[in-house]
């Protein structure tokens, strides 16, 4: 006798009428063309967008740190400033040397004036140039300003996905919810089938704008310490640089 269990016939109608688990991205596509699906899509983009600037920007950041350590280094070992002043051409990735550069070659035109009303017999063209380093301090933190600029290049777009990305899923989800209540005036019926596709198609919507937002705004913070430590190293530079400057270089 042909066991229950083991009789494909008798077990074919059971199985085809047991629920079938869909995946997330099933029910993605179902989606489509619906509204729903085009803000999946926009958040799929912002996500996409945001990793590759995750990981563009970490890299920056580190090989500037790097590098400004680097030089860092140079500058309190070298006793020349010119040495210095090579070395930091070098390093174009180095905030820090950027900003020695600016002051150095602002300093270079200074001297090189001071030297001329020296010659010329100009004595008190020759002290206010001496005492006069306002021109310096402007080019360094012209420098300084140009750097951090360019650090916080594309890290605001971290901050707008942070905060508008779970605003835009819970719009898709709202419009899926509002789509689905639609469908059970329709059809008459509010039985689970009717109502379970939609709502879990709606529901996708605000987990992926949390999956977007989530990574993005973890990064965000992390890059803007991060920044906020090489523009303090700046600072401090500047004004190391300027004293050193007034006591050994324009005395």
């Amino acid at each position: 006798m042909t066991s229950l269990l083991t009789d494909p016939g008798l077990l074919g109608p059971l199985l085809s009428a047991a629920p079938q688990k869909k995946s997330l991205i099933n029910l993605a596509t179902q989606s489509f063309p619906g509204m729903v699906f085009w803000v999946l899509l926009l958040l799929l983009g912002f996500s996409v967008v945001c990793w590759y600037i995750i990981g563009f920007k970490y890299w920056f950041l580190r090989r500037a740190k790097q590098s400004s350590d680097t030089f860092l280094d140079v500058f309190w070992k070298s006793k020349r400033l010119d040495e210095i002043y090579k070395t930091a051409q070098t390093m174009e990735h180095s905030p820090t040397a950027l900003v020695f550069t600016a002051g150095y070659v602002e300093l270079s035109k200074l001297q090189s004036e001071t030297t001329t009303a020296a010659a010329n017999g100009d004595a008190d063209a020759m002290h206010d140039r001496l005492s006069d380093l306002e021109s310096v301090e402007r080019a360094m933190r012209r420098a300084q300003t140009a750097e951090v600029t360019h650090l916080e290049k594309m890290v605001a777009f971290l901050a707008t996905t942070g905060s508008s990305a779970p605003f835009v899923g819970l719009f898709g989800t709202v419009w899926g919810i509002m789509t689905s209540f639609m469908d059970i005036t329709a059809s008459g019926s509010a039985s689970v089938t009717v109502v379970a596709p939609g709502i879990a198609e709606a529901l996708i919507a605000t987990a992926i704008g949390l999956m977007a937002a989530i990574p993005a705004v973890i990064a965000y913070n992390l890059f803007v310490q991060k920044i906020k430590v090489l523009a303090s190293e700046m600072d401090t530079f500047s004004s190391d640089f300027l004293n050193i400057v007034k006591r050994h270089v324009l005395k």
